[in-house]
């Protein structure tokens, strides 16, 4: 029989908007816990740490007005730097790869200096010691007797009065039975809502200098015809590390792949391009806690920030964060933290909520 434990809130998932209302709970005198299957946290903010900084195989920007990520910088101390956008764009179609003049597909917005993942580690690293598990999958949530909901884990088994599911609701109706508890319509709308990213591979080529630059490119491009349809300059700052990423359909991830996109690179940015020092393919497709096996056919983005997921389910006892489910700046990392403070507040202010309802 899995031990049992409680506390007052219990956060499922360790990405930017879990971690976002771990924190609030937190600095609100909340006894709180995030479980988290990976063992890493940031969820879909991934960085793969190189000599001379970090490269993104996930979220890379954010842009101005975004004042939470912005505020998020400061608090962790990671520093930012502009996109580079100086330069000219290459178009590849059927009749080959040709420059157009200026940045035609950059805008201005911002970087991660030590990348993407760094405020996420910094939020965890905030917490207690003994506020994040990694490693720890749930399999199911149910309402339990005494106002409190059980969450069980390979492990374990746990007793909260509020949980925050902070995962794609798609991957969440997959990989948590829930039995019936959520009302029919709510299930379906989580099984319809698309992943952000979720069906999309992004590659980073690496290189020892930013050499498109020294040609007056900005490292954009777009591509009617490649396996990568846009990309972007990926570089550091002041050019180290020297990148470039772009994003292709999941789908085309196959034998094969990574010499397509080198010979793309090479025919769009010169023969330097098509030998990279390093080649990273992150398909988050094939990410078992990102995706679920419906990730493909999940299109329909304009339920991003649905109605239902601003009200709590489980009479109101479990609270939706995900950037899926943000009213604003849905499919930003923006929109998770929105997200994860408003499932925070929701559990702060719910008339329903008894510190003391939960002991042990």
């Amino acid at each position: 029989m899995p031990r049992s434990s409680s506390h007052d809130v219990i956060v499922i998932g360790a990405g930017a908007a879990g971690l976002t209302a771990a924190t609030a709970l937190h600095e609100a005198g909340q006894r709180v816990l995030c479980l988290e299957a990976r063992t890493r946290v940031g969820g879909r903010l991934l960085s793969v740490p190189v000599d001379g900084g970090a490269l993104d195989l996930g979220a890379t920007w954010f842009w101005p007005g975004e004042e939470r990520v912005a505020a998020l910088t400061v608090r962790s101390g990671a520093g930012i730097f502009d996109q580079y956008l100086a330069g000219d764009t290459v178009l590849q179609d059927g009749t080959g790869a040709r420059r157009l003049p200026g940045n035609m597909i950059d805008v201005p917005s911002h970087r991660f200096a030590g990348g993407a993942q760094r405020p996420a580690s910094a939020l965890a690293a905030g917490l207690p010691a003994d506020a994040v598990l990694l490693d720890t999958p749930v399999t199911a949530v149910r309402p339990a007797g005494g106002d409190t909901v059980e969450v069980h884990t390979p492990r374990r088994t746990f007793r909260a009065a509020h949980v925050v599911v902070a995962v794609p609701p798609a991957l969440a109706l997959e990989r948590i039975d829930f039995g019936d508890a959520l009302p029919d319509g709510l299930v379906r709308l989580a099984r319809s809502t698309p992943v952000w990213m979720g069906a999309v591979a992004k590659v980073v080529a690496r290189y020892s200098s930013p050499f498109w630059r020294e040609d007056g490119l900005a490292g954009a491009a777009f591509s009617r015809t490649g396996p990568l349809q846009e990309i972007h300059d990926m570089s550091g700052p002041g050019g180290r590390p020297a990148a470039l990423f772009g994003f292709a359909r999941a789908r085309v991830v196959r034998p094969g792949f990574e010499e397509a996109v080198a010979a793309q690179l090479g025919a769009c940015f010169g023969p330097a391009a098509a030998s990279p020092e390093a080649l990273y393919v992150q398909d988050w497709s094939r990410e078992p806690w990102t995706a679920p096996r419906s990730v493909h056919a999940l299109t329909d983005h304009s339920l991003f920030g649905h109605p239902l997921y601003q009200r709590p389910a489980l009479d109101g006892r479990l609270h939706w964060a995900s950037t899926e489910t943000a009213t604003g700046h849905a499919g930003h990392i923006e929109g998770a933290l929105l997200s994860g403070e408003r499932a925070a507040r929701a559990v702060l202010l719910s008339a329903t909520y008894d510190p003391g309802a939960v002991t042990g």
